[in-house]
Protein backbone atom coordinates (compact mmCIF):
# COMPACT_ATOMS: atom_id res chain seq x y z
CA UNK A 1 0.00 0.00 0.00
CA UNK A 2 1.25 3.47 -0.74
CA UNK A 3 2.63 5.11 1.74
CA UNK A 4 -0.05 8.39 1.34
CA UNK A 5 -2.66 5.97 1.51
CA UNK A 6 -1.43 4.37 4.57
CA UNK A 7 -0.80 7.81 6.35
CA UNK A 8 -3.70 8.94 8.76
CA UNK A 9 -1.88 11.81 10.60
CA UNK A 10 1.23 13.96 10.52
CA UNK A 11 3.95 15.58 12.76
CA UNK A 12 6.58 18.16 12.07
CA UNK A 13 8.39 20.36 13.51
CA UNK A 14 7.83 24.04 13.51
CA UNK A 15 10.93 25.16 10.89
CA UNK A 16 9.38 22.69 8.61
CA UNK A 17 5.54 23.83 9.09
CA UNK A 18 7.30 27.90 8.88
CA UNK A 19 9.02 26.89 5.38
CA UNK A 20 6.40 25.22 4.17
CA UNK A 21 3.02 27.95 5.27
CA UNK A 22 5.10 30.32 2.44
CA UNK A 23 5.68 27.82 -0.55
CA UNK A 24 2.86 25.32 0.23
CA UNK A 25 -0.45 26.24 -2.65
CA UNK A 26 -3.63 26.98 -0.64
CA UNK A 27 -4.63 23.33 -0.65
CA UNK A 28 -1.70 21.79 1.42
CA UNK A 29 0.03 18.93 0.08
CA UNK A 30 -1.13 16.30 3.55
CA UNK A 31 -4.83 16.14 3.24
CA UNK A 32 -4.49 14.75 7.12
CA UNK A 33 -4.72 16.27 10.13
CA UNK A 34 -0.69 17.62 10.91
CA UNK A 35 0.41 18.39 14.50
CA UNK A 36 3.29 20.45 14.55
CA UNK A 37 5.31 20.28 17.31
CA UNK A 38 6.36 24.09 18.66
CA UNK A 39 6.77 26.51 21.72
CA UNK A 40 4.60 29.04 20.08
CA UNK A 41 0.40 28.69 20.74
CA UNK A 42 -1.50 29.12 18.03
CA UNK A 43 -5.17 28.32 17.43
CA UNK A 44 -6.10 25.26 14.34
CA UNK A 45 -5.13 25.97 10.58
CA UNK A 46 -7.71 24.66 8.14
CA UNK A 47 -6.95 24.41 4.79
CA UNK A 48 -8.90 23.04 1.78
CA UNK A 49 -8.64 19.44 1.08
CA UNK A 50 -8.44 17.99 4.35
CA UNK A 51 -5.29 19.02 6.23
CA UNK A 52 -5.70 20.96 9.47
CA UNK A 53 -2.98 21.98 11.65
CA UNK A 54 -2.72 21.74 14.85
CA UNK A 55 0.10 23.52 17.29
CA UNK A 56 1.45 21.36 19.60
CA UNK A 57 3.06 23.36 22.90
CA UNK A 58 3.48 20.15 25.23
CA UNK A 59 6.67 17.72 23.49
CA UNK A 60 7.00 15.14 20.67
CA UNK A 61 5.36 12.64 23.05
CA UNK A 62 2.32 14.75 23.00
CA UNK A 63 1.92 15.58 19.54
CA UNK A 64 2.85 11.99 18.51
CA UNK A 65 0.10 10.82 20.99
CA UNK A 66 -2.56 13.44 19.43
CA UNK A 67 -1.50 12.32 15.81
CA UNK A 68 -2.20 8.56 16.82
CA UNK A 69 -5.88 9.40 18.11
CA UNK A 70 -6.07 11.33 14.58
CA UNK A 71 -4.31 8.85 12.36
CA UNK A 72 -7.00 5.73 13.54
CA UNK A 73 -6.12 2.29 12.04
CA UNK A 74 -3.53 4.22 9.80
CA UNK A 75 0.15 5.48 10.13
CA UNK A 76 1.52 8.27 11.52
CA UNK A 77 4.42 9.98 8.96
CA UNK A 78 6.71 12.10 10.67
CA UNK A 79 7.22 14.38 7.92
CA UNK A 80 10.29 16.64 9.51
CA UNK A 81 12.57 18.43 9.86
CA UNK A 82 15.54 16.76 10.78
CA UNK A 83 15.96 17.85 14.10
CA UNK A 84 11.98 16.78 14.72
CA UNK A 85 13.29 13.64 13.26
CA UNK A 86 16.15 13.29 15.42
CA UNK A 87 13.86 13.69 18.50
CA UNK A 88 12.07 11.34 18.00
CA UNK A 89 14.56 8.32 16.66
CA UNK A 90 16.60 8.77 20.01
CA UNK A 91 13.46 8.62 21.88
CA UNK A 92 12.80 5.59 20.42
CA UNK A 93 9.62 6.76 18.69
CA UNK A 94 10.23 5.43 15.14
CA UNK A 95 9.55 2.04 14.11
CA UNK A 96 10.44 2.69 10.25
CA UNK A 97 10.94 5.36 7.94
CA UNK A 98 11.49 5.81 4.65
CA UNK A 99 14.00 8.42 2.59
CA UNK A 100 13.19 10.24 -0.32
CA UNK A 101 16.69 10.10 -2.53
CA UNK A 102 16.71 12.19 -5.43
CA UNK A 103 20.64 12.96 -6.43
CA UNK A 104 21.04 16.80 -6.92
CA UNK A 105 24.96 18.31 -6.36
CA UNK A 106 24.69 21.14 -4.06
CA UNK A 107 28.49 21.06 -2.57
CA UNK A 108 27.21 21.09 0.78
CA UNK A 109 24.77 20.22 2.70
CA UNK A 110 23.73 18.93 6.67
CA UNK A 111 24.91 15.21 7.67
CA UNK A 112 21.71 13.55 8.03
CA UNK A 113 22.19 11.33 10.70
CA UNK A 114 24.04 13.81 12.80
CA UNK A 115 23.37 13.25 16.68
CA UNK A 116 21.80 10.59 16.63
CA UNK A 117 22.39 7.97 19.32
CA UNK A 118 24.24 5.31 17.63
CA UNK A 119 24.27 3.06 20.73
CA UNK A 120 20.95 2.90 21.24
CA UNK A 121 19.76 2.72 17.46
CA UNK A 122 20.08 0.07 14.52
CA UNK A 123 18.74 0.17 10.81
CA UNK A 124 17.67 -2.72 8.64
CA UNK A 125 16.75 -1.81 5.24
CA UNK A 126 13.61 -3.41 4.13
CA UNK A 127 12.50 -1.94 0.88
CA UNK A 128 14.29 -0.13 -1.99
CA UNK A 129 12.30 1.27 -4.69
CA UNK A 130 13.78 3.15 -7.71
CA UNK A 131 12.19 5.49 -10.37
CA UNK A 132 13.33 7.39 -12.69
CA UNK A 133 13.66 10.82 -9.86
CA UNK A 134 13.82 9.05 -7.20
CA UNK A 135 15.01 5.88 -4.97
CA UNK A 136 12.67 5.50 -1.73
CA UNK A 137 14.92 3.45 0.81
CA UNK A 138 12.69 1.95 3.80
CA UNK A 139 14.18 1.14 7.16
CA UNK A 140 12.78 -0.79 10.05
CA UNK A 141 14.29 0.99 13.32
CA UNK A 142 15.56 -1.75 15.79
CA UNK A 143 17.03 -1.36 18.89
CA UNK A 144 20.94 -1.88 19.25
CA UNK A 145 21.35 -5.47 20.88
CA UNK A 146 23.89 -4.69 23.60
CA UNK A 147 26.55 -7.86 23.69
Amino acid sequence: MDGAVRTGASVMGRRMFDLGEQSWPENAPFHTPVHVVTHHRRDPWERPGGTTFHFVTDGIESALDQARAAAGDRDVRIAGGGETILQYLNAGLVDEFTLALSPVLLGAGTRLFEGIDTSRVELEQIRSEPSERVTHLTYAVRPRIRA
